[in-house]
C-alpha cells in the first residue's frame, strides 16, 4: 500500500474518532449544565480545556454561553477542532481512500457528512443541542458497524483500526486527566453530592457510565473508575483494551506485510507490557497526572513512529 494512502485511512479514522467522542463530551457537558446552572461557565471552561481548544474560544467570543460553546464545537468550520471541521477532514480522506473502502463504508461516511452539513447551515438552539448529539453518535455507531462488518481483515482495516486505538487511547487520557484530580478534590472536602454528578459526567463521556454500574453493581470510587478507565480489558475505550488491540493489529500488519516487527511495534509492545504490570496504588503513589503527563506523549510518540514505519510522508 502506498504511504500516502495508508496516511489517509489512519487519519480518516483518527478525525471520525475524535469527533465521536467531541460529541459525547458536549453532551456531557451540556447535560452537567442544565442539573448545575449555577457552574455552567465551569463545566464549559472544563469541556473546552480537555479539548485543548480554550484559547481558540476566547479569540473569538468575549465569554463562557452555552449556545456559542456548543456552535463553536459542533458547527465553526474557523475552528479545526468543530465536528464539522472533522467530519469534513474524514471524509476528504475517505473520498481520497475510496478504491479502498467498501461501498457500505464510503456511503455511510458521505451521508454522515451530508446529514451534518446540512444541520450545521444554521445556528443550533438549546432546545437542539441533545438531538443533534444524538445523531451524530448514531452516525459514528453506523460507521463503525459498516467498518468492521464490510472491510477485509487486510492492511486497510488494519490502518483504519490503529488510527481509532490511537486516537481513543488519547481521548480517555485527556478526558480522566482534566477531571480526575478534580472530582478528588471535591470529595476530600466534602462535596460528595457535586462529585457523584461528575463521575457520571466523567463516565458518560467515555460511553462508559451503564458499563461501570453493571462492572461495579453500582459502587462507585475514585480508584474503581481509574481502573475501569485504565486498566480494564474489558472496557472497550480502556486504556489497556486499546493498547491489547493495538498490538494485535500491529502485529497483523506486519504477518501481512512479512516484515520484522518495526520500531512502532517495539514501542507499542513496551507500552503495553507496562500497563499489564501497572496497578492503581503504583498509579497513586506516581500521581494520576504524572502518570497521564507522560502516557499521552508516549502515545503521540508511537503515532509518529508508525508514520515513520510506514512511509506516510513518502
Amino acid at each position: 500500500m502506498l504511504g500516502r494512502t495508508a496516511c489517509d485511512l489512519f487519519w480518516m479514522w483518527r478525525y471520525l474518532e475524535r469527533s465521536e467522542s467531541t460529541a459525547r463530551l458536549v453532551d456531557a457537558g451540556f447535560r452537567l449544565t442544565l442539573t448545575r446552572s449555577q457552574n455552567t461557565k465551569k463545566e464549559w471552561m472544563s469541556v473546552l480545556s480537555t479539548l485543548s481548544c480554550t484559547e481558540a474560544y476566547f479569540e473569538r467570543h468575549d465569554q463562557i454561553v452555552t449556545d456559542k460553546v456548543v456552535d463553536f464545537l459542533i458547527r465553526d468550520k474557523t475552528n479545526p477542532a468543530s465536528i464539522m471541521s472533522m467530519q469534513t477532514r474524514a471524509r476528504e480522506n475517505a473520498r481520497r481512500t475510496r478504491t479502498a473502502l467498501t461501498l457500505d463504508l464510503w456511503e455511510a461516511i458521505n451521508e454522515a457528512w451530508i446529514e451534518l452539513k446540512q444541520i450545521c447551515q444554521r445556528p443550533i438552539s438549546n432546545a437542539g443541542i441533545p438531538e443533534i448529539l444524538a445523531l451524530i453518535r448514531r452516525q459514528a455507531a453506523i460507521v463503525c458497524g459498516c467498518m468492521h462488518g464490510t472491510l477485509l481483515r487486510n492492511d486497510i482495516y488494519y490502518f483504519c483500526e490503529i488510527g481509532r486505538l490511537i486516537e481513543r487511547s488519547d481521548n480517555t487520557a485527556r478526558i480522566l486527566n482534566a477531571k480526575y484530580n478534580t472530582l478528588v478534590t471535591t470529595i476530600a472536602s466534602g462535596g460528595a453530592p457535586d462529585a457523584n454528578s461528575q463521575w457520571d459526567m466523567l463516565l458518560r463521556s467515555l460511553a462508559a457510565e451503564r458499563a461501570f454500574y453493571w462492572a461495579h453493581e453500582g459502587e462507585s470510587s475514585a480508584d474503581l473508575i481509574a481502573h475501569f478507565l485504565i486498566l480494564n480489558v474489558e472496557m472497550p475505550r480502556s486504556l489497556a483494551h486499546s493498547y491489547r488491540q493495538l498490538i494485535l493489529q500491529l502485529q497483523s500488519i506486519n504477518q501481512h506485510y512479512g516484515e520484522d516487527a518495526p520500531a512502532s511495534y517495539r514501542l507499542a509492545k513496551a507500552f503495553d507490557d507496562r500497563l499489564r504490570d501497572l496497578t492503581i496504588p503504583a498509579v497513586k503513589k506516581l500521581g494520576l497526572r504524572t502518570f497521564l503527563s507522560g502516557f499521552m506523549p508516549n502515545n503521540a510518540e508511537l503515532a509518529r513512529q508508525i508514520e515513520i514505519d510506514y512511509r506516510f510522508k513518502a
